[in-house]
């Protein structure tokens, strides 16, 4: 099967920075397209907040331009949020999701288990 495993919460101060990373693994993985990080508040639904296609296209949530960038590491099939000027309404558990190319063919989607990500004084 396929793993997304996802690293880089924390708790972090209003203001501060941190950086979350998420590496996809799998014996049937034959390519890793678009990768990104939702992430879903108290009583909230999950929402997109960043995607990045292979080719490093990417788009981002309203609430997170200008404060987040996303980058990837095709060799690695890892993504990284590189979260700055972070506020108390960014408190979440993120999550990483990929869609990838099995070995024989087929689209599918993955989640990551989800970090918690705390903004907090």
């Amino acid at each position: 099967q396929v793993q997304l495993v996802e690293s880089g919460g924390g708790l972090v101060q209003p203001g501060g920075s941190l950086r979350l990373s998420c590496a996809a693994s799998g014996s049937i993985i034959f390519s890793v397209n678009a990768m990104g990080w939702y992430r879903q508040g108290p009583g909230k639904e999950r929402d997109l907040v960043a995607r990045i296609t292979s080719g490093g296209s990417t788009n981002f949530a309203d609430s997170v331009k200008g404060r987040f960038t996303i980058s990837r590491d095709n060799a690695k099939n890892t993504v990284y949020l590189q979260m700055n000027s972070l506020k108390p309404e960014d408190t979440a558990v993120y999550y990483c999701n990929s869609d990838i190319t099995t070995i024989w063919g087929f689209l599918e989607e993955y989640w990551g288990q989800g970090t918690q990500v705390t903004v907090s004084s």
